[in-house]
């Protein structure tokens, strides 16, 4: 959801035209290697008739897991095909509005991490797939509200817990450091804060940001990370531990020396970006509101190339995009999420070949 509020205008940079993409200058320094791809033309259905799925991880043995957002099932996904399985469903779970059961993460020892709203505040849990019992809750304090909870969650390749959280509707949360809201967090496997973070005791890894809801790193380790602007420009931005990406102050690039610029930004009729990974050279962006998939070429500095569209309009809203253990690239729908227009067969998690 977008609220209007005043925000910083970016119309001095020639940025202002509707259906928009543009590239920060800065980030183009050197040149874009070729990028592999995936075969947008030969997509097989992995599963059909879903309720709003969000997360999308891979347990050990190639099975995929699927979390459906309003009714906090996990699906299991058979690597060797077939029909979706009911795995469990995840209690306390309390959806509302762009909340419910969101990001999944499994860590290298089997535990299954789900980020989720209960009905005080959004939280990370861990669970045991086929244990019983209550799921231990890492992490508490979130802000909850109907719109911008964040979700996303990820392994880096550090060893930690990532997580993008929202604003939860009220911008103050982003510049607030006491607050959860508005920012990338960091987590030891456990929930404890890791003694590297910028701020001592905090989780805290960047802040500054309007509603996160992709992560994804690159062979070097650079993280890049999706997000929801308002009105004007949505982004994605290069993550440094301690900076401060400017929302509310700053929508889009600034240019402002207090906050670090986006290294793309697209109008928001293109995209609304949620889910991102990342194959070789090219980050991929599932697009909501745009209902395409946004390829981006990386640089071997950290900047991008120009932005291609992909998959426009074909399968309507993208709320999730990942990278399988085979090499192929899936995505979601989130087309019965109360915006899209659903066919019967929605909603869908499809595959892409590698070309």
């Amino acid at each position: 959801m977008r609220r209007t509020t005043a925000v910083t205008s970016v119309v001095t940079l020639g940025l202002a035209l509707a259906g928009a993409v543009t590239v920060n200058a800065a980030a183009q320094a050197d040149a874009v290697p070729l990028a592999e791809g995936f075969d947008f033309d030969a997509p097989s259905v992995v599963a059909q008739g879903l309720e709003v799925p969000w997360g999308l991880t891979w347990l050990p043995n190639g099975d995929a897991l699927v979390a459906e957002r309003m009714t906090a099932r996990l699906l299991r996904l058979p690597a060797a095909g077939g029909t979706p399985v009911v795995a469990g469903v995840v209690p306390g779970v309390s959806p509302v509005g762009e909340a419910g059961l969101l990001g999944l993460a499994v860590s290298p020892d089997e535990w299954v991490y789900a980020y989720l709203t209960s009905a005080s505040d959004n939280r990370i849990v861990r669970f045991r797939l086929n244990a019983t019992g209550t799921p231990e809750t890492i992490l508490t304090g979130i802000p909850r509200g109907s719109i911008h909870a964040g979700g996303r969650i990820a392994f880096g390749p550090d060893g930690k817990l990532y997580a993008g959280t929202g604003d939860a509707g009220n911008t103050a949360n982003a510049q607030n450091p006491a607050s959860l809201g508005g920012k990338i967090l960091r987590l030891n496997p456990d929930g404890s804060v890791p003694a590297d973070n910028p701020t001592p005791g905090s989780p805290v890894y960047t802040l500054g940001h309007r509603n996160v809801q992709g992560l994804a790193w690159d062979a070097t380790g650079r993280l890049y990370a999706s997000e929801f602007g308002q009105n004007t420009w949505d982004e994605v931005n290069l993550i440094r531990p301690g900076a401060n990406y400017g929302w509310p102050t700053v929508e889009g690039i600034g240019g402002d020396a207090r906050f670090t610029d986006p290294l793309v930004v697209w109008s928001t009729a293109e995209a609304s970006p949620s889910g991102a990974a990342i194959a070789g050279s090219t980050l991929y962006v599932a697009a909501l509101r745009g209902a395409r998939l946004w390829t981006v070429p990386l640089t071997g500095s950290g900047g991008v190339g120009t932005p291609v569209a992909e998959l426009q309009s074909q399968f309507g809203r993208l709320r999730t995009v990942a990278v399988a253990p085979d090499g192929s690239l899936w995505t979601a729908t989130s087309n019965r999420d109360g915006r899209g227009s659903p066919i019967p067969a929605d909603d869908r998690i499809l595959r892409f070949p590698p070309a």
